[in-house]
């Protein structure tokens, strides 16, 4: 299966990616719920597919992040952003081969 291990999308029927964004950002759920003005109980809900987001809520998250609303939320299984981008699996990283030396 091409997809990341998902569960099911919850009450919602959303799948999303607000825990992944969270953890590469580095910041809580407090601190996103914070920004959203919203408790930080909604954003857990939201996590779970406990809950589906008000349009306003779900373009917020997409401004937060910097992504597109349907790059964190679906009615499908979401793919790796790497995959869903390039349209193949996140294969061996090959950074460019130019020297990085007395760059700044």
């Amino acid at each position: 299966m091409n997809t990341t291990d998902q569960k099911d999308p919850g009450e919602s029927g959303l799948y999303n990616r607000i825990a992944v964004l969270r953890a590469e950002r580095g910041i809580s759920r407090q601190q996103l719920a914070d920004a959203m003005d919203v408790n930080y109980q909604t954003i857990g809900f939201l996590e779970r597919g406990d809950y589906s987001p008000s349009l306003k809520l779900a373009l917020s998250l997409g401004e937060y992040f910097g992504l597109p609303v349907e790059a964190i939320f679906s009615k499908q299984p979401l793919q790796p952003l790497s995959q869903q981008v390039y349209g193949r699996a996140a294969e061996r990283y090959t950074p460019s081969t130019k020297s990085e030396e007395g760059e700044s």
